[in-house]
C-alpha cells in the first residue's frame, strides 16, 4: 500500500487563528500530558484557560508557539497547518504572535524600552516610526518611568508587566500569555485584562492561561478547562 505524502501548507478554509484536531503530547512514552484535544479559536475570540497546576496549560502553549510538535492529531495556525511551516519561515510565521511567558525571557542588557521596541524593530521598523507606541506603552503598564531601566533592577510584577508590553506591543494577530497576571496585585491585574480587551476589540485573538478563574469569569471571556489532559469548552 502507497502512503501519500502530506501536502505542505495545507489550507484551512475555516476562520479560525487556531484549529487542533485530536492532538496528544507528552514528554514520556507512558504518559500523555494532553490528550486528543480539539480547540477552535475564530479569530477576534477571546478565551481563558483555566485548569490545576500540571493540568498541561503550558504544554499547550508551547505546542501553539510551535517550541513542542504533537504527537498526534492535527495544528492549523492562521489557516496552515503549521507543523509543516519551513524552518526557514518560522520567525515569520512566529511574528504574527505575541507571546507572554512565565519566566518573562527579557533580555538584561537592553532598557525596558528597547525590549519593548525589539518586536518592532525585528519587523523592520526605525525607532524614529515607533517611539511614541513604545513609549505609550510603557506608560500603560506602569512603567513610564522605568524605559531607561533594565530588567535586572526590576520586581518580578514589573518584569511580568514589561513582557506583557513587549508581546502586545506590535498589534498581533494572536496574543498567548501564560499566567501574566500572575506577579502582580488586584489591581494591575485588572488593568492589564483591559489591555488584553482592548487589543481583543480590535481583532486580535487572544488565549490566556490562568489560574484565577475568578479574573476569567469577570473577563467575559469564553472559559477553557484543561484537567487531566482533557480539555472541555473548546469546540469540535
Amino acid at each position: 500500500m502507497s502512503v501519500q505524502p502530506r501536502r505542505a501548507y495545507q489550507s484551512d478554509s475555516a476562520t479560525a487563528t487556531v484549529r487542533l484536531s485530536g492532538v496528544g503530547f507528552g514528554y514520556a512514552a507512558t504518559h500523555r500530558t494532553l490528550q486528543d484535544v480539539n480547540l477552535i479559536l475564530p479569530a477576534g475570540s477571546f478565551h481563558f484557560l483555566t485548569g490545576p497546576s500540571g493540568a498541561g496549560k503550558s504544554t499547550l502553549l508551547k505546542l501553539l508557539t510551535l517550541a513542542e510538535h504533537p504527537l498526534t492529531g492535527t495544528l492549523h495556525l492562521f489557516g496552515e497547518d503549521a507543523t509543516m511551516v519551513p524552518r526557514r519561515a518560522l520567525p515569520a510565521f512566529r511574528r504574527r504572535m505575541g507571546v507572554v511567558f512565565q519566566d518573562f525571557r527579557l533580555l538584561d542588557h537592553l532598557s525596558a524600552f528597547d525590549n519593548v521596541a525589539l518586536p518592532l524593530r525585528l519587523a523592520g521598523g526605525k525607532q524614529a516610526d515607533h517611539a511614541g507606541d513604545v513609549e505609550e506603552m510603557l506608560d500603560w503598564v506602569g512603567l513610564g518611568d522605568r524605559m531607561d531601566d533594565r530588567p535586572p533592577s526590576f520586581s518580578g510584577g514589573e518584569k511580568q508587566r514589561l513582557a506583557i508590553a513587549r508581546a502586545v506591543i506590535t498589534k498581533p494577530d494572536l496574543i498567548l500569555a501564560d499566567e501574566p497576571t500572575g506577579s502582580v496585585d488586584a489591581v494591575m491585574a485588572e488593568r492589564l485584562l483591559k489591555l488584553f480587551q482592548s487589543l481583543n476589540r480590535l481583532g486580535t485573538t487572544v488565549l490566556i492561561a490562568s489560574h484565577d478563574e475568578a479574573l476569567a469569569r469577570r473577563s467575559g471571556a469564553n472559559v477553557l478547562r484543561l484537567e487531566g489532559g482533557q480539555l472541555t469548552g473548546g469546540g469540535s
